[in-house]
């Protein structure tokens, strides 16, 4: 699920908007980092967002002005969007991003302060998280086991992470997580599960002795470690 084994053009196909959102990723990177005008022009800002420039809610889930920070976002996204992308289709994926984002900027500017400014898609994508924590509990019908392990991993860690590493936007982070939460079943539906999913049933083998994995169970925790190494260490360079 979260192996991606497809090449570039079968890849844009198959996921369009997550291949817009990396392009604009990239575009808008080049831009901020080329002109400051442009930067000052679409970074979140508090107090100019109460004065009435309302698009600094939309603009900063694009924007990144550090190479380590666009690279491990875009990444995060190649991995973990295109599932999501592929249930909801296009148009509800979008909108459904673009208001995690939005609400996570919201809550940005009611809790910080007014001369607070933030730029980042890491609002939307912990978004994508909450949206997955979903369909852990509420949705085993769309999110077998052995994925759920896999998310409920990278969700302690993104936590762990979202508190310890300096400079980071913890209410975009919670709250992202939290819209995506509480939209899901209004994106997802509410499905036919009687009871939630418990924690014994995703870990059935917690504690005692594990079988082995298969190639691509490695193959994903490979890329899991891989990914968290990078965002521990981007905070250093």
């Amino acid at each position: 699920m979260f192996v991606r084994t497809e090449n570039f053009r079968t890849f844009t196909r198959l996921y369009p908007i997550i291949t817009t959102i990396v392009a604009i990723h990239l575009i808008l990177f080049l831009t901020a980092n080329i002109s400051q005008t442009f930067l000052n022009y679409t970074i979140g800002f508090n107090l100019l967002v109460w004065e009435g420039e309302y698009w600094r809610l939309v603009t900063p889930i694009f924007l990144h002005v550090s190479l380590t920070h666009f690279l491990f976002n875009s990444l995060s996204l190649v991995l973990f969007g295109p599932a999501v992308e592929r249930m909801l289709g296009p148009v509800k994926f979008t909108v459904f991003y673009v208001l995690g984002g939005i609400l996570a900027n919201v809550a940005t500017l009611l809790l910080h302060n007014d001369l607070y400014s933030h730029l980042g898609a890491s609002g939307a994508i912990f978004a994508i998280f909450g949206l997955y924590f979903y369909m852990v509990f509420l949705r085993p019908d769309l999110l077998d086991s052995a994925n759920s392990q896999v998310i409920l991993t990278i969700l302690v860690i993104g936590l762990v992470m979202t508190f310890l590493n300096p400079g980071i936007n913890v209410v975009a982070h919670l709250f992202g997580f939290f819209a995506g939460t509480i939209l899901a079943p209004f994106f997802l539906g509410r499905g036919t599960a009687s009871r939630p999913r418990s924690l014994r049933s995703i870990f059935p083998s917690f504690g005692r002795s594990h079988a082995p994995r298969s190639s691509k169970q490695s193959l994903i925790w490979i890329i899991l470690i891989a990914l968290v190494l990078f965002g521990i260490l981007s905070r250093y360079i």
